[in-house]
């Protein structure tokens, strides 16, 4: 059977401001555990006015104290800004006050306009190439390892360590996260074409590592469930034009609602990004979402797709999200 976790970006909808975001993450990462979704990841933007997650370590510590068993984790830390041993540090600490609970996704994105590089590394350039270097160092910091032989160990020391998942959207990532021995986690809603030849090669290229014997793969992708197809396309409407604005670099504050988006007059031309675009996406009835889920899951040759619903208004989420929970018999609610 298909599982179903959750990442959520902490979007800013349509009349509500980010404090407001950062509560409906709470609220959806309280309700996605009732359902029994497997794991609920949050992501990091930096400068982005529509999305609020910004601190994906500490959004992850409050929403574990406020869940019993989902799994909490980062979708994720952007490591080429950071040091690995701090990293390391952070996570230990999580894993200690939640064993068993936490999942370190780590990325190597910018995280938002090329002047974030800038001003989260003292006004220079982060060198991606070291990125492969921070994983191994970072992997061997949580494994109470001392990499550069310093008589230097990440504390608190503990039995267990977080896994960490490489997430990536190219062959490139997944080869990588093939060859250090890490969880791989494809974005398919960043990169709707050719996931599966990426997630094939991780497979064929796995390493062995001090965290895991065999590989591990999850998919990532848009979602909007509704009790009818046509209700799910009017929600996923708003979806389709937030996605074209971004691709035009236009600067929102807010993602748009159903009504605006039917209101758009959309050109030939954007009529035909928006139909690429579907390809990020599973639109549809719970019986339709299900069944393109699990081909989707085929397709990977997964066992867990990672469901990633903005839509307006939030409770319009909370619905998705429990549609798909009943459809795939998750857990029977109190």
């Amino acid at each position: 059977m298909v599982k179903l976790s959750v990442l959520d970006q902490s979007p800013i909808l349509h009349g509500s401001n980010p404090q407001q975001a950062l509560q409906q993450t709470t609220e959806l990462a309280k309700w996605t555990d009732k359902l029994g979704y497997h794991r609920f990841w949050v992501s990091e933007h930096h400068s982005t006015d529509s999305l609020a997650g910004s601190a994906p370590e500490i959004l992850a510590a409050h929403l574990a104290a406020h869940t019993q068993q989902i799994r909490i984790g980062t979708g994720g830390v952007l490591l080429p800004h950071y040091s690995p041993y701090k990293v390391a540090e952070t996570f230990r600490v999580l894993e200690s006050l939640y064993p068993g609970r936490i999942d370190l996704g780590v990325g190597r994105a910018p995280g938002g306009m090329p002047n974030v590089n800038l001003a989260l590394n003292g006004g220079k350039m982060p060198n991606v190439e070291d990125y492969p270097g921070q994983i191994e160092e970072l992997m061997a910091y949580l494994h109470g390892q001392d990499p550069h032989g310093m008589d230097l160990y990440a504390t608190p020391k503990g039995e267990k360590s977080p896994p960490i998942w490489m997430l990536g959207s190219s062959g490139t990532s997944a080869r990588l996260a093939a060859d250090l021995g890490a969880s791989y986690s494809f974005a398919h809603f960043i990169n709707g074409r050719g996931g599966f030849r990426a997630m094939e090669r991780y497979r064929d290229y796995f390493s062995p590592s001090m965290q895991q014997s065999e590989p591990g793969g999850n998919v990532s992708v848009f979602v909007v469930c509704a009790e009818t197809d046509e209700h799910a396309e009017f929600l996923a409407s708003s979806l389709d034009l937030a996605l074209l604005k971004i691709e035009q670099g236009e600067k929102r504050y807010e993602f748009p609602t159903p009504e605006e988006a039917i209101q758009y007059p959309y050109s030939s031309f954007e009529r035909e990004r928006v139909e690429d675009n579907r390809n990020r996406m599973v639109v549809g009835s719970p019986q339709k979402a299900k069944e393109e889920l699990i081909q989707l899951a085929d397709l990977y040759q997964v066992d867990e797709m990672i469901i990633n619903t903005i839509v307006s208004p939030f409770e319009e989420r909370l619905k998705s999200y429990e549609l798909l929970a009943e459809v795939f018999s998750m857990k029977e609610l109190d």
